[in-house]
């Protein structure tokens, strides 16, 4: 084998270990192998300006502690627990032994799929979306924010993200080389945007605002005023509006309802949705956007360069699920409210406070002045009573004196972790 030994001769390479310093690389080895703890080449200045997700170093931690025996209740990540509705699987069972399942599929989805998200889509919130024209599904809503993203955005452009919330919108947004502007909530108003103040971070150059609500990781609940100021604000400014909706249907103490539903939504915004948290099926990677047709057509000329469809039997899965009766999801919801009094009594013998209004799959809670940090006490937690909960800074600055624990663990594990803290 003959290596091109003056490419590499006493240049720096990274390292591929988290390590963080560099080394300086010789000649190779005999064997023809370039030492194993080194790239070839430098990594795209967007890993610069990108950190690794909280959440997959932290893991990295509770799997460790697993490993040397101990018992760990995560309490950090949504990750529901529960299982499709029955109808699901044996949809997925059925379809996956048929010739067709497993060939390549349309970019666009299959018209039984569309049609599904569009009967649920009217029956949830009421809106009447065209099938064939203003539904894109998605491996997962998450990558629509990225697909959206490269559609719309070239270096240089503003988004608006939340000062709190999924940090994906930071960290796609710089991915593509847009200027983040965070916009400010008010606490004292049910974690609302705070549209007055928003005014002043208009220029010339915003392209985008990302909305969430039932809002994470607060859990403040979506409202129609909320919405319709939203849909002004950006008919004003002639900005795109996208609304991440995947919580309507968890812990929802009213009518759900969508951003699509405002008059004149159609014509300023892009609403993601998804099946990870309100039908047990995270794992699936099954969700869609709505919008109308153009915003549609300007996304896929991105998506359909990034992937090849979506695995037909999961598609026809999909349409059982989002047909799942009013009850399924009633006693989904049954659930998580035990582990919501659970989870509430942990708050409580930590003495933070929080919302009871609050929707969705986490329970946002106040650090009482007693306690140092958010940090300090997730480590504390971990370490020693082998609990892991989520500090609310990794969702923006704002959280620093906030916690966020998931209910997606059985009740009486939650208990459980009262009564470790508790001793």
């Amino acid at each position: 084998m003959i290596i091109a030994s003056h490419c590499v001769k006493n240049r720096k390479l990274r390292p591929i270990s988290s390590a963080g310093s560099e080394i300086t690389v010789g000649k190779p080895t005999f064997e023809g192998v370039i030492n194993n703890n080194v790239m070839i080449i430098e990594t795209a200045q967007r890993t610069k300006q990108t950190s690794e997700y909280y959440f997959s170093v932290k893991l990295a931690e509770v799997r460790k502690l697993i490993a040397e025996g101990h018992d760990v209740i995560n309490l950090g990540i949504g990750n529901p627990d529960m299982m499709p509705s029955s109808e699901t699987l044996n949809a997925l069972s059925e379809a996956a032994q048929k010739p067709q399942a497993h060939g390549y599929q349309p970019y666009v989805g299959t018209p039984a799929y569309r049609n599904a998200i569009a009967d649920f889509y009217y029956h949830t919130y009421g809106v009447k979306l065209d099938p064939a024209t203003e539904i894109l599904p998605l491996i997962g809503s998450k990558e629509g924010i990225t697909h959206i993203s490269l559609t719309f955005l070239d270096p240089g452009d503003e988004v608006l993200v939340p000062e709190l919330g999924y940090p994906a919108y930071r960290a796609v947004s710089r991915m593509v080389g847009a200027v983040v502007k965070e916009y400010p909530l008010r606490e004292d108003f049910g974690w609302q945007p705070d549209w007055n103040a928003m005014e002043a971070l208009i220029t010339p150059k915003t392209k985008i605002m990302w909305l969430n609500y039932p809002h994470m990781p607060t859990g403040a609940p979506a409202t129609q005023e909320l919405f319709e100021e939203a849909v002004a604000f950006a008919t004003k400014h002639k900005i795109l509006l996208c609304h991440d909706n995947p919580y309507s249907l968890v812990l929802n103490k009213k009518a759900p309802i969508s951003l699509l539903s405002v008059e004149g939504a159609k014509d300023v915004a892009i609403e993601l949705n998804s099946m990870s948290k309100s039908h047990n099926m995270a794992g699936w990677r099954m969700g869609w956007l709505s919008a109308a047709k153009p915003y549609i057509n300007a996304v896929l000329t991105i998506k359909s360069n990034v992937d090849s469809g979506m695995f037909w039997a999961m598609q026809e899965a999909a349409v059982a699920a989002l047909h799942n009766s009013d009850d399924w999801h009633n006693e989904r919801n049954a659930v998580y409210q035990g582990r919501l009094e659970a989870a509430e009594a942990i708050l409580e013998t930590i003495d933070c406070t929080w919302d009871r209004k609050q929707e969705g799959m986490f329970l946002w809670g106040k650090l009482p002045d007693s306690v140092e940090s958010a940090e300090s006490l997730v480590n504390s937690l971990l370490v020693e009573k082998h609990i892991f909960i989520a500090p609310g800074f990794i969702f923006g600055p704002k959280g620093q004196r906030y916690i966020r624990l998931s209910l997606c663990m059985p009740k009486e594990r939650i208990w459980e972790a009262v009564e470790r803290i508790k001793t």
